[in-house]
């Protein structure tokens, strides 16, 4: 199974860096990052994404094909590159919208939510696992993602999982992800 953690520098508990996270979660086993933290100044931005891909097998840039990383992964609303990155990714929170993706030459796509998630809660309710099946490129299931259910959405047809709260806010994120992938 994949795993894909996006950040939120946010939800970091106190005493720990996003750095300090996103380093645990490596160690655990993922192999792709996501750096969202799209409210940054540019400046900003770009030196954590250059600090994390020190260390990050696979760093991908949300929503800003300009910052150096291994592709970009693009919001719903989103316009798609005039210069494609190596690898392109999209948020979507339907079928229609995974088609759409996959239309315009997207390489993958989150899809959420998934479960119900105190995250996201204005993408309507939860699609269940029926959304992950026969979808038309590769799909990380996100949205109440956790150990429990990680492996009912690769049977149902993702391609692997996609987890924000579950390994930001966990006590020992490296044991979060390796439980992720078992």
């Amino acid at each position: 199974m994949k795993v894909l953690v996006l950040t939120d520098r946010f939800q970091v508990p106190d005493g720990r860096t996003l750095v300090d996270v996103v380093r645990a979660a490596v160690d655990g086993g993922a192999d792709t990052v996501v750096l969202r933290e799209k409210d940054l100044p540019r400046a900003e931005r770009t030196a954590l994404a250059i600090q994390l891909a020190a260390f990050v097998p696979t760093l991908i840039v949300a929503s800003d094909p300009t910052i150096r990383g291994d592709g970009v992964h693009l919001g719903a609303g989103d316009p798609f590159p005039d210069r494609r990155p190596v690898r392109v990714g999209r948020s979507c929170h339907s079928p229609a919208e995974l088609e759409q993706a996959a239309a315009e030459g997207c390489d993958y796509a989150t899809l959420s939510p998934i479960f119900p998630s105190p995250s996201k809660p204005g993408y309507g309710p939860p699609l269940g696992l029926d959304a992950l099946r026969d979808a038309p490129l590769p799909v990380y299931a996100l949205g109440g993602i956790d150990a429990s259910n990680a492996a009912a959405c690769v049977t149902a047809g993702a391609a692997g999982v996609a987890v924000m709260s579950y390994v930001m806010r966990a006590a020992d994120p490296a044991r979060a992800v390796s439980e992720l992938l078992s």
